[in-house]
């Protein structure tokens, strides 16, 4: 993350609205009615990316394989420009992430974007992470080694 509060904002934004579902993004999109004039600059498109892994999550980098994603660019009538990358088909999604980086950048939407629709999909991001956690540890095995005396 960037040591700029802003940039570290907006990467944090553009990371949570990339991750969460297209449905709910748009759900809470169209509960906040926002209705920005805006002009798409890269209208949303569907490519690929490759994807690379790290051995044990550390070591050295592997290619996982290729991945399908959505990208779109916006310009606000204001002119700030709006990134959104996705992963899968949903051109939608890329648009609407687009559309709420750039109105992230207008210091007035700021809090509204933060409280009607990062923070929740942030909330229910955590949510999901901590099931799965708990769902892991159910299984989690314990071994140990027991150490015998000789000639016992």
């Amino acid at each position: 993350m960037s040591s700029n509060p802003t940039i570290a904002r907006r990467q944090r934004w553009l990371s949570v609205l990339a991750k969460a579902s297209g449905a709910r993004l748009t759900a809470l999109w169209q509960a906040v009615g926002l209705t920005p004039s805006y002009t798409v600059l890269r209208r949303p498109e569907i490519g690929l990316v490759m994807v690379q892994g790290r051995i044990s999550g550390t070591g050295a980098p592997f290619c996982a394989g290729e991945m399908t994603v959505t990208r779109a660019v916006v310009r606000l009538d204001s002119g700030e420009m709006g990134f959104g990358y996705v992963r899968g088909r949903d051109a939608r999604h890329a648009e609407i992430v687009a559309a709420v980086d750039a109105l992230g950048q207008r210091a007035e939407w700021v809090e509204t974007l933060e409280a009607a629709i990062v923070t929740p999909l942030a909330d229910e991001a955590e949510a999901r992470h901590r099931l799965i956690a708990a769902r892991a540890a159910a299984t989690r095995v314990d071994f140990f080694t027991v150490a015998r005396e000789a000639g016992a």
